[in-house]
């Protein structure tokens, strides 16, 4: 053999063993890094007192990066304009904080970066690092916590502002409205806050759920809370605080109406309408007619009139009992006419709990019940009454329903005329019911009620009332035809005895009424009954 065929062999030998051993596995990436940054150090170093540097830079021992510090990371006491922190969208092994205003004297500051900073790669977090400082000679450190829930909702919203304003010579309640708060924290991800590095003195406690980030109260937009006390420090750092979250309801103010159809003005609205009144100021036909009817899901009156004529706008005055007055102009061209539009909510299935009830985009003025016809299933006819209800433009038709049974309703041609005048076509609807043992039962005890009347919703996964009843003493309340499903039990406190749940108000000092939970769902079954205990607690 050759020195080129020893060559060859000795080639073919040393493939054969890189083959033998890549049989044997395969590279991979290694186990997946769940390691979090490690802090090294700060310049200048944290807890510093007689701070007066411009930078701050923290290092770690790898590379990292903040996610989504506009939520996570809380400066307290808020600075405006905020320091400029980076990185932002590349990897550093260092945060840099840059002041781009003069600090406050003697002023204990903290830096709380919640869970922003995370490596470069898996993105481990290093958790709830908080850097503080003082210009003065010593830190503040007194401190508060509590928790946060919602006035209505079974659990509260996420990334709450918790505030405290100083209760000194220059505090009114109308702070919250125009001024920052002198500390600040944010409850992130949970129910729970906690305050540090707060001097001693006299502070008033509000939590915001605060959508512009400013925080500034906005109540267009924002929830609010509050402790009706306040607070004393250090005499208060043992107490846990326990806030609830409202959406107040916005003072009355009526908003420019708009002309949406020949014979139709809306007038939308802030606040409540329940006194809202609509007077004509300009001249109008002898035969002028008005009718006003409340829309069914926005804050607005539709305003309906007759007879349409020519006018380049109207003049209306707007009032209600709380000395409320405005003068408004609707800008009026000839337009289209809305025809009669019969609409049902109910759509297939008719609970033996309700009546099929019908409307009209515009109001329904007049009903001809012989041209009107309700059969079942048999064809056979089913005697039925008529109610109107023209505060919330609806009619309902009231019979009575037998189970397993389906059934036509046909409206012939006029059966119907509108304020307008106009008429309808014929129109059919069909519906059905089921069978009784579809549906299930609750029957609900009460215990420890310490004051009546109370008002106990049923209320699906989504928290939407699906019923409720107002209950004056000790009983047993019955909820049947409940479809099957998970429902959850809910209590108001009706405190004033008027009929529903009444949310809170800042100025006055007023909190939204009570609610309790019951804990756990409850699961209703076709052809079942439960009875169930609620422990008011």
């Amino acid at each position: 053999m050759n020195r080129r065929s020893n060559l060859a062999l000795l080639a073919l030998i040393l493939i054969l063993i890189v083959l033998g051993c890549a049989k044997k596995g395969s590279i991979t990436g290694g186990p997946k890094d769940e390691t979090p940054p490690v802090f090294i150090k700060a310049l200048p170093p944290n807890l510093s007192t007689n701070f007066d540097k411009k930078e701050i830079r923290i290092y770690f021992d790898e590379y990292i990066k903040l996610k989504d510090p506009q939520k996570q990371i809380i400066i307290s006491p808020p600075m405006d304009p905020k320091p400029n922190i980076t990185p932002l969208g590349v990897a550093s092994k260092y945060v840099k904080i840059e002041f781009t205003d003069t600090l406050l004297e003697n002023t204990t500051y903290s830096i709380n970066f919640g869970e922003s900073i995370v490596d470069n790669n898996e993105e481990n977090p290093y958790p709830f690092f908080r850097y503080v400082f003082t210009t003065g000679d010593f830190l503040d450190s007194l401190k508060i916590k509590g928790t946060i829930a919602d006035a209505i909702q079974k659990e509260p919203d996420s990334y709450i502002t918790v505030a405290l304003y100083e209760v000194d010579e220059n505090y009114s309640d109308s702070i919250v409205y125009k001024d920052v708060p002198r500390y600040i924290t944010n409850t992130l991800d949970t129910i729970s806050f906690d305050m540090y590095n707060i001097k001693e003195g006299e502070y008033k406690l509000v939590a915001l759920k605060d959508a512009s980030s400013n925080y500034i109260y906005n109540p267009k937009q924002d929830k609010i809370g509050f402790l009706e006390e306040t607070i004393s420090l250090p005499k208060d750092t043992a107490k846990v605080f326990n806030i609830k979250l409202f959406k107040e309801i916005l003072d009355f103010k009526a908003l420019k109406p708009k002309q949406v159809s020949k014979n139709e003005i809306i007038f939308p609205y802030e606040g409540e309408a329940d006194s809202m009144k609509i007077k004509m100021l300009s001249q109008v036909p002898d035969d002028f007619k008005t009718t006003i009817f409340p829309d069914k899901e926005t804050d607005t009156l539709h305003y309906l009139f007759k007879p349409f004529f020519e006018t380049d706008s109207l003049v209306f005055e707007i009032t209600n009992k709380k000395n409320y007055r405005d003068t408004l102009i609707a800008r009026i061209k000839d337009q289209y006419q809305d025809s009669l539009v019969v609409t049902s909510s109910i759509q297939s299935t008719l609970n033996p709990e309700e009546n099929f009830s019908f409307s009209a985009l515009t109001v329904i003025d007049s009903i001809n019940k012989s041209l009107i016809s309700l059969t079942d299933k048999d064809t056979l006819d089913v005697p039925f009454s008529i109610k109107t209800n023209r505060i919330k433009n609806e009619t309902e038709l009231e019979f009575e329903k037998t189970e397993s049974n389906s059934y036509s309703l046909q409206f012939l041609p006029e059966a119907l005329k509108d304020f307008i005048g106009n008429t309808n076509d014929t129109i059919q609807f069909s519906f059905r019911t089921t069978k009784l043992t579809d549906y299930g039962t609750i029957f609900l005890t009460l215990e420890n009620v310490e004051e009546y009347p109370v008002i106990v919703q049923i209320t699906n996964e989504k928290e939407e009332v699906i019923t409720e009843k107002i209950s004056k003493q000790q009983e047993t309340l019955v909820f049947k035809n409940l479809n099957a499903a998970k429902y959850y039990i809910r209590v108001v406190f009706d405190s004033n005895d008027n009929g529903k749940w009444d949310t809170g108000n800042f100025l006055k000092g007023i909190q939204p009424e009570n609610i309790k939970y019951l804990t756990e769902p409850i699961d209703v079954r076709a052809n079942w009954e439960i009875k169930q205990t609620f422990i008011l607690e």
